[in-house]
């Protein structure tokens, strides 16, 4: 479960808060009460990835390898976090899940039967 590290500086006008577990760490940015960017780190050692999104709706700099079955245990870790956070690195999460197992599922060669061809 993700536990809330305090005492992380801000990002003015922002404040960054850092949440941390075994095998995430998230960091949030909020600014007027909405969440303006949100850096998902997972991994262990040289295997580390990150997701980031910001404000304007896109995952930077791409989608790496293994990120939508993180994203999945995320949900999981992320039950301790605060709720306007939870909702909205939820929402973010998914959406980038969406997207990523969309472009798994796409085929270039289907098997047909003989029948069919």
């Amino acid at each position: 479960m993700l536990k809330e590290i305090l005492g992380v500086a801000d990002d003015p006008p922002a404040r960054r808060r850092w949440f941390h577990d075994d095998y995430f760490d998230l960091f949030v940015w909020q600014a007027g009460g909405e969440v303006t960017l949100i850096q998902v780190c997972y991994g262990a050692d040289a295997t580390e990835r990150a997701l980031v999104w910001d404000k304007e709706p896109r995952f930077l700099p791409g989608r790496p390898a293994g990120a939508a079955g993180s994203v999945f245990a995320l949900e999981d870790a992320a039950a301790t976090l605060p709720e306007e956070v939870r909702r909205d690195v939820r929402e973010k999460m998914h959406e980038f899940a969406g997207r990523r197992l969309a472009v798994l599922s796409r085929r270039k060669r289907f098997r047909r039967a003989s029948w069919q061809r």
